[in-house]
């Protein structure tokens, strides 16, 4: 029975809530870890546990060992040697021609169990070369009760370097992916038979995979032991290999052969020795001489595959779980479910990292199941709980007042269950939803601004009435916004670092660079000369989501009538207010040379450093002026010739003060798009600055500085600093600083304002670095633009 709470009672969350709600965190906890441990210890998981391993070791990168080689029972040779079996001294003419090349071992993965005339020859041949023989395990004997092995014939038992089993672990669904490397009983044990060859060269007391160091003795009812998971790739079929005939006639070269490790085995399809693998689905069914290829591989490269033990297992795939457990404590859904998906991919991770560097095998698959069953019980609780929650919070809004005036309605009753009451007080909370988008609907139409509302597409959904007003009669229906604008002629951008911006496709809000434009603004002009600000607004979800946009455009001819009179303010100030002092200092001049009273030689001197204070005042405050108001003639340019102009402009200041400046370069590329004129002038105050507020016989060092990203300047000096509280005023309009000790300055208090304004115009940055007595570094960072070919 759901615990759900009733709609006439509204219960707030107390003690008895949060004990139920961790009782059933508990239970579903321990539900999904039972799952997990049963999925370990039981087959439950087992099929789907294969077909992720035979995906790793299909995806394995594995590469064939060269001292490995196959001497293969093709078809080929059978046609040629005739029907199979051979004689025995067909194989002993092989092992007197191999042996010639002298090989390291050699080993058949052909049963020789029965008597044959060739015998004796056979057995003196592999007296020549190591030579291992495969036995016979019978798991089915009659009249015994116990395994019984099969052996090579005596004289080629007696000749062998050593015997072992061949046997393969068939799983369930008939597909060989492990080795026994013993089989037997307490009684009599076999090896497998690449055992013997790789402790010959290994040595006798090599360890194999899985064994301990100190190996306890197996228990009597054991049939298998030391089972190793076969590192099966593509590699398992790409061993050097020479057909039968061929190595008999002595046709491969006696490098082919020196030093390796020989494995001969049937390849030729009418002798049925082969096995279905991991890999089949790729390259068919392997022969088993290519698999025991596969075994020796691994046991010499150290890279056999352990399955890891019950116990280890069911602790790393419980520990997800956990994990997931503690997660849902604290996380919303959306969250849940991501972690519900970053834990399931972390299993999958982590197995597949455990096989490829670890040669572990551990099967994620419990642990996907234990975090799916959870998840989803989990979810289907917390869904009633909503289901609940909702269904109490819609009646009690039904039965408050509505916050909109003249349009409260009375809630009318629904009968049914309880889901069809819900969706009653649904219907009653999307009904005031209505009501409050008519709201906003007639307080769009109230603002005098025209506002326009677009969807994601730039398909028209809202105009209110003044932007119907000013756009004429037009049908908006099925209209863009685009095509809307369209009648508007372009005029200029309102950030000037924008560039490559065509009209009208920079109306389209699709392109996230147009739409970073139009959020900025553009100037355009409607069809009777009116000037306008066009703007766009992302409308975002409460998810950051963004359905929609809002257009709006304000008439700023008024503006620009006020800027034409500003700008006639500063062609007062640059011609008619500068033209006096000019003319004062010119008259100066001309007077100095007829003047012979020390007074008024002195009295000159202070009326021209007045003057030209005066007109140092004016002089910075119009490019200050012009730096705030004017449109930037933007173009190409390398920062760094603009820098060497402007250590050139300030040579004779510096060369006065015997003050070195060195303009340097760091990088390749210093092209950034910018006003040239406004530019340089920037860079001369900062050099002007370093050099009249250093004391004589320092360095100025002017270095600029390339990176994918931006071009830095960094203009520094060994003066007199700045002390760190006065640091923040120093971009204020009139303000200069002066400490005890230091020269007195004639500045206007007006550079550092013109360069902070022309360099945040640039969307660049600018950065103060000083101290008293520590110098000042003044770093400039704008954008670093590619030049065209």
């Amino acid at each position: 029975m759901p615990w759900r709470l009733p709609f006439h009672n509204r219960r707030r969350p107390g003690p008895s809530t949060g004990k139920r709600f961790l009782l059933e965190w508990t239970l579903i906890g321990a539900i999904g870890i039972a799952a997990v441990v049963h999925g370990v210890v039981s087959p439950l998981t087992e099929r789907a546990s294969f077909l992720f391993y035979d995906q790793l070791l299909l995806h394995s990168k594995r590469e064939a060992a060269r001292d490995i080689v196959i001497v293969a029972i093709d078809d080929e040779s059978i046609a040629e040697l005739g029907r199979w079996p051979w004689p025995r001294d067909t194989h002993a003419a092989l092992l007197e021609q191999i042996a010639k090349a002298k090989p390291r071992a050699i080993a058949y993965d052909v049963l020789f169990t029965e008597s044959s005339p060739g015998d004796a020859a056979f057995a003196n041949a592999m007296k020549r070369v190591p030579t291992y023989l495969p036995l016979l395990v019978d798991r089915q004997p009659v009249n015994q009760s116990a395994p019984a092995a099969v052996e090579p014939v005596a004289a080629l038992r007696d000749a062998a370097a050593g015997i072992g089993h061949i046997d393969l672990d068939v799983d369930r669904d008939g597909i060989a992916r492990s080795v026994s490397l013993f089989e037997g009983s307490g009684r009599a044990w076999w090896p497998g038979l690449m055992v013997p060859v790789y402790r010959a060269l290994r040595g006798p007391r090599a360890l194999l995979p899985g064994m301990q160091r100190k190996e306890a003795a197996p228990a009597d009812d054991l049939k298998r032991a030391h089972r190793m998971m076969i590192p099966f790739s593509r590699a398992s079929v790409e061993y050097p290999r020479v057909s039968f005939a061929s190595a008999m006639r002595g046709q491969a070269p006696p490098e082919f052969f020196a030093g390796k490790i020989v494995l001969v085995g049937a390849t030729a399809a009418g002798l049925r020795d082969r096995f279905a693998t991991p890999i089949s689905g790729a390259v068919g069914e392997l022969p088993g001489v290519d698999i025991h290829a596969t075994i020796l591989d691994a046991l010499l490269n150290d890279s056999a595959i352990e399955p890891m033990d019950d116990h280890a297992a069911a602790w790393a795939n419980v520990l997800p779980i956990v994990l997931l457990l503690g997660g849902l404590l604290v996380m919303s859904p959306f969250q849940s479910l991501i972690l519900t998906i970053g834990l399931a991919l972390a299993s999958l991770v982590a197995s597949a990292a455990l096989m490829y560097a670890r040669s572990c095998w551990l099967s994620p698959v419990p642990a996907l199941g234990g975090l799916v069953l959870i998840y989803l019980l989990w979810s289907w609780r917390r869904l009633e709980v909503a289901m609940s929650y909702l269904g109490q919070e819609l009646r009690l809004l039904a039965a408050e007042p509505n916050l909109l005036p003249g349009s409260d309605q009375k809630a009318q009753g629904a009968a049914g269950d309880v889901l069809e009451r819900l969706i009653g007080l649904t219907r009653e909370a999307v009904q005031r939803q209505r009501n409050m988008r008519q709201f906003i609907w007639d307080s769009l139409n109230s603002l005098p601004e025209p506002i326009v509302v677009c969807d994601h597409e730039g398909r028209i959904l809202l105009v209110n009435d003044p932007a119907r007003f000013q756009l004429g009669p037009m049908h908006f229906t099925d209209m863009s916004i685009m095509d809307m604008f369209s009648t508007f002629h372009f005029v200029r951008l309102v950030d000037e670092t924008s560039r490559d911006v065509s009209w009208p496709a920079v109306l389209d809000p699709r392109v996230s660079g147009h739409a970073d434009v139009m959020t900025r603004g553009i100037e355009v002009r409607d069809r009777r000369g009116r000037d306008h600000m066009l703007r766009y607004a992302p409308c975002t979800t409460s998810t950051g989501g963004l359905p929609g946009w809002i257009a709006s455009w304000i008439d700023i001819t008024a503006l620009h009538a006020s800027e034409r009179q500003r700008d006639d303010m500063l062609h007062l100030l640059s011609h008619d207010m500068r033209s006096p002092q000019a003319s004062i200092l010119a008259l100066l001049e001309t007077e100095r040379p007829h003047l012979d009273s020390p007074r008024a030689v002195d009295l000159i001197a202070r009326v021209e450093r007045y003057a030209r204070r005066s007109l140092a005042l004016a002089d910075d405050f119009v490019q200050l002026a012009r730096a705030e108001s004017q449109h930037y003639q933007m173009e190409l340019l390398n920062l760094h010739e603009l820098a060497i102009d402007a250590s050139d402009e300030i040579w004779p200041q510096a060369n006065a003060k015997h003050i070195d400046v060195r303009c340097g370069c760091e990088g390749e590329h210093f092209w950034v798009l910018a006003d040239r004129s406004l530019m340089t002038r920037a860079l001369i105050n900062l050099l002007s600055n370093a050099v009249k507020y250093s004391p004589p016989a320092t360095r100025v060092d002017c270095i600029v500085r390339a990176t994918p990203e931006a071009v830095i300047c960094v203009v520094r000096d060994q003066g007199y600093g700045i002390a760190r509280e006065q640091q923040a005023h120093l971009f204020e309009r009139f303000r200069r600083f002066h400490a005890a000790g230091q020269p007195a300055s004639d500045g206007t208090g007006l550079g550092m304002a013109f360069v902070k304004t022309v360099v945040s115009r640039h969307a660049g940055d600018i950065a103060i670095e000083s101290g008293l007595n520590m110098g000042t570094t003044v770093t400039i960072t704008l954008r670093t633009h590619a030049v065209e070919p």
